[in-house]
């Protein structure tokens, strides 16, 4: 029972910090701020749920996938740090606006934003997608298991409710304050995305200059 236990916090808690929902509410806040409250909510519902299934694809068959097809985790970073790096840059020049979305085109808008770039790979990216498989090989039981998989569900579930959350902050803001906010968090989703490029690099390089 205590290995359970112990193995359920080390599940939510890595987790909570590797998906980090507080770093991914400045690119939900600045892509939903010209929907309605309605469409906000169905965005970050359908963002935590896509994240969650992935999480627990690549919990129980990504080892298996990453040697099908012979990419690593750190590839996955520095694929993300990019793609962060360019979200970054965007809302530092105010290039991330908020998108003027018509009522007929606001579904469409929710399903795209909501996979990418919001499940994949700013919930979901390569630090809890490596967790997971990591984690997945120490569960020896499906007892453990269950724990793993419910420790992802709850961390889901609090960051749909940060997301959730972060809609009101919007409306406190006003329109000056979010322009303000969108940079500010511009400058730290950058810092992030280097971080995130330059931790996938190093044991890249590590290994290419280990082979010559």
């Amino acid at each position: 029972m205590n290995e359970l236990v112990a193995f359920g916090l080390l599940a939510f808690t890595s987790f909570f910090t590797l998906i980090n929902p507080l770093g991914t509410m400045p690119v939900y806040m600045t892509m939903t701020a010209s929907l309605s409250e309605k469409a906000r909510a169905k965005t970050a519902r359908k963002a935590s749920i896509v994240a969650f299934l992935t999480i627990i694809l690549f919990a129980f068959s990504g080892e298996l996938l990453f040697n099908f097809f012979g990419i690593s985790v750190n590839s996955f970073r520095v694929v993300g740090g990019i793609i962060f790096f360019q979200m970054g840059m965007d809302m530092l020049q105010a290039r991330l606006a908020r998108v003027k979305v018509s009522e007929t085109e606001v579904k469409s808008y929710v399903n795209d934003i909501s996979i990418t770039p919001l499940a994949i790979p700013m919930i979901c990216g390569p630090g809890a997608i490596s967790n997971a498989i990591v984690l997945m090989e120490k569960a020896k039981n499906w007892e453990m298991k269950i724990v793993l998989i419910s420790a992802v569900l709850v961390v889901m579930v609090l960051t749909f409710i940060i997301l959730y959350a972060s809609s009101r902050i919007i409306k406190f803001l006003g329109e000056t304050g979010n322009n303000v906010m969108m940079r500010i968090m511009g400058l730290i989703v950058m810092v992030i995305a280097v971080e995130f490029f330059f931790s996938g690099l190093k044991p890249i390089l590590q290994e290419i200059f280990k082979v010559q």
